[in-house]
């Protein structure tokens, strides 16, 4: 994989990363639902896939 599109991945990583942080903190855990739990394990599950799909290609 080339260096530019390699850090494009990371990027991706980064803003993907960002985007669960941002949907982390704005969980009120009194008002949380198990649907709200499933999206956060999904976009872990995500994030977990598109890393390893990053070390792969490097």
């Amino acid at each position: 994989m080339e260096k530019g599109q390699s850090n494009s991945h990371v990027d991706d990583l980064k803003n993907r990363l960002h985007q669960f942080l941002e949907k982390l903190e704005s969980i009120e855990p009194e008002t949380t639902d198990l649907n709200d739990i499933d999206q956060l394990i999904s976009l872990v599950d995500e994030l977990e896939n598109q890393m390893n799909r990053l070390k792969k290609d490097q």
